[in-house]
């Protein structure tokens, strides 16, 4: 039996003593390894804050004193620490382990968080809560990254924690999981000042010591990495540093910096501010992402910050046998900035993610990664286009909602060209509800001026990037799903205003179902048309690829069909759906309307064809809907032609 095998609370990790725990720090970092291989997930931040973690939950007491990750894809050893190492097999699979945070796991975990720079909030609201309770023996615990620091809103927090003169004092912890990087390297001036409290604390001079001492020994460059933190123990003395430069300057106790893998530092620190009684402090934790594991900590692009299935010993992963829609993306916005030297890209810490690493290769003056700074990217942006420029904001779907202020009052109303690309827009996938992107169409559907595309195949998304970089006085909109693209889908012929016609049936205009589907839908729709067909229904499809505004073709063939079926993995209150019934009612015609899209809810984490299942776009449920949805004397007609048929 391994320490990790008998530890199913926090109350058993305080028992052991300084050397078991360095035991059990291997022995989770062996246990993230492989199981993490097997399941896919956030390796690196993960190895990076073992002791870190650990020290946490020696020195506080948890759930009582309350521990807030931000951002969430850090808990992996939380979660260990709190009694769930039997579920690990199931992380990010349908039913399983979430990634994140999960309240229904857990006591221990609190906020759901996994978009970042949100936990000073919480951490403050929670702390005026205990205050103005009496509880003031409890403390809250928040552990940010160094890049969600990038966010507008962290600093928001900070700016009210430290203006607290409350008596007695809020018991509120602070601690900075300093890494250098958020996805890619940390980005903007306050990374800058924790280099700055390295260098002066001289801690980069010890770290470059031990490397200079390993190069000399002939030790395998940065595969001896780790090895440096043999210097660790030099460390020792700077948790008691005074506040330090901006910290000083805000009002806030800072401890620091720590060698966040040392972990009696780690404790001696986080003691420290536990017995502080003049208000928040902040501990400089310094850690290593992907620490422990030589092939994260060789990778320079993103140290393994998320992985699907690897080899547990190489870090190789399987090579993906289809391309994707971000390389597609990633391939054609270089082309165009060849082609045009007022093209260019901003993104919010996801420079890799989002396909941009050719373009910042080719032309690094011309991309400007904000980090999580998603509301800065988008105003910065409208003043990007007002200087004459053609900016490209490439974030997460599910990123947008929270730059939708800026989007609306700083592109639209200013009448900006700005066209945003919206990566894993849909249904996504293991990273659960908050990372599907199912809310943008909605959302953006009120947006006036806004036109937004979705591509249904790769020829496609490279035509409407095109089309949407072309347009200067309004934002353009282009979303595409997670994963593989697949083979194109040629249309039948395309009508005057650019909807696609990819499949009419021998009846023509007198079919019975429009099927309007949606990006890359368009290849279920015509597996739905197939079996519609063996039951004697007849069906026309089309890909308005530009969606929204609806293009009024759509709307005249709606018109002349029995029902119209709109297909999409946006949530229905809001839709594409919704806004053709929209039309159709303005437009005095009584055709109905079904709205095949995601309902109104949370959505669990699962692969993306078990969760389309889950929400009833598959072909079977589909055809069930059309046929059910039908005009009865339709239904009828098909159910007599299907059965003299059999």
């Amino acid at each position: 039996m391994t320490f990790l095998d008998n530890l199913s609370s926090p109350a058993d990790l305080r028992r052991l003593d300084a050397q078991e725990c360095g035991v059990l720090a291997k022995e989770i970092r062996d246990y993230l390894i492989t199981t993490v291989a097997c399941t896919g997930g956030h390796l690196g931040p993960n190895l990076g804050v073992v002791e870190l973690t650990m020290g946490i939950h020696r020195v506080f007491d948890s759930p009582r004193d309350t521990i807030i990750f931000d951002v969430g894809h850090q808990t992996y050893v939380h979660k260990l620490l709190t009694g769930r190492r039997d579920e690990f097999s199931t992380l990010r699979q349908r039913g399983g382990l979430s990634g994140y945070p999960s309240r229904a796991e857990s006591d221990h975990d609190v906020v759901e968080n996994s978009h970042a720079s949100a936990s000073l909030s919480w951490a403050d609201g929670i702390a005026k809560a205990r205050q103005l309770k009496g509880e003031d023996d409890r403390h809250v615990v928040a552990v940010i990254g160094d890049g969600a620091l990038t966010g507008g809103m962290a600093w928001e927090a900070l700016n009210t924690i430290a203006a607290d003169t409350s008596t007695p004092p809020r018991r509120l912890v602070i601690v900075v999981n300093d890494n250098g990087r958020s996805y890619a390297p940390t980005v903007g001036g306050f990374a800058a000042h924790l280099d700055e409290l390295r260098t002066t604390s001289g801690y980069e001079k010890l770290l470059s010591w031990g490397k200079e001492t390993l190069r000399q020994s002939g030790a395998p460059g940065r595969a001896a990495y780790s090895a440096i933190h043999g210097v660790k123990r030099g460390l020792k003395d700077m948790v008691s540093s005074p506040q330090t430069g901006m910290f000083d300057e805000l009002g806030i106790k800072y401890l620091g910096p720590v060698d966040g893998h040392d972990l009696p530092s780690v404790e001696r620190a986080l003691q420290l501010a536990q017995q502080f009684d003049g208000g928040p402090v902040i501990v400089h934790m310094i850690t290593q992402k992907g620490h422990g594991f030589d092939p994260a900590v060789n990778d320079d692009a993103d140290q393994f910050h998320s992985v699907g299935v690897i080899d547990p010993i190489t870090g190789k992963a399987t090579p993906s046998k289809s391309t994707s829609w971000t390389s597609v993306f990633g391939t054609e916005v270089c082309e165009l900035a060849r082609e045009r030297d007022d093209i260019v890209a901003v993104t919010a810490a996801m420079l890799i993610p989002v396909g941009l690493a050719k373009f910042a290769e080719d032309h690094p003056d011309r991309v400007f990664d904000v980090g999580i700074a998603e509301q800065h990217a988008v105003a910065s942006a409208a003043g990007l286009s007002y200087g004459g420029l053609h900016p490209v904001v490439c974030i997460y779907s599910t990123f947008l909602t929270r730059a939708f202020d800026q989007m609306l009052m700083d592109v639209a109303l200013h009448r900006q060209g700005v066209t945003f690309v919206l990566d894993r827009a849909g249904i996504t996938g293991p990273d659960g509800a908050s990372h599907h992107g199912i809310w943008d169409i909605a959302m953006l559907r009120i947006v006036p001026g806004l036109r937004l595309a979705a591509p249904r195949d790769a020829a496609r998304l490279t035509e409407e990037l095109r089309e949407a970089v072309s347009v200067t006085d309004a934002p353009t909109v282009l979303r595409f799903p997670r994963g593989g693209v697949g083979g194109d889908i040629p249309a039948l012929r395309r009508l005057d205003d650019g909807v696609d016609v990819l499949r009419e049936s021998s009846a023509g205009a007198c079919a019975d179902v429009l099927i309007v589907s949606v990006g890359p839908f368009a290849r279920l729709a015509g597996d739905v048309a197939d079996v519609l067909e063996g039951r004697g229904i007849t069906a026309t499809i089309v890909d308005p690829r530009w969606v929204l505004p609806v293009p009024e073709s759509v709307i005249a063939l709606a018109a002349e069909h029995s029902l119209a079926a709109v297909i999409e993995d946006g949530v229905k209150i809001g839709g594409i759906g919704s806004q053709i019934r929209s039309d159709l009612r303005e437009a005095d015609s009584r055709i109905g309307v079904l709205e095949l899209g995601v309902p109104d809810e949370f959505l669990p984490q699962g692969t993306r064809e078990e969760i389309l299942e889950h929400v009833g776009l598959d072909v079977e449920t589909i055809v069930d809907d059309i046929v059910r949805a039908l005009p009865a004397e339709v239904a009828d007609r098909a159910a007599q032609s299907s059965r003299r048929a059999v």
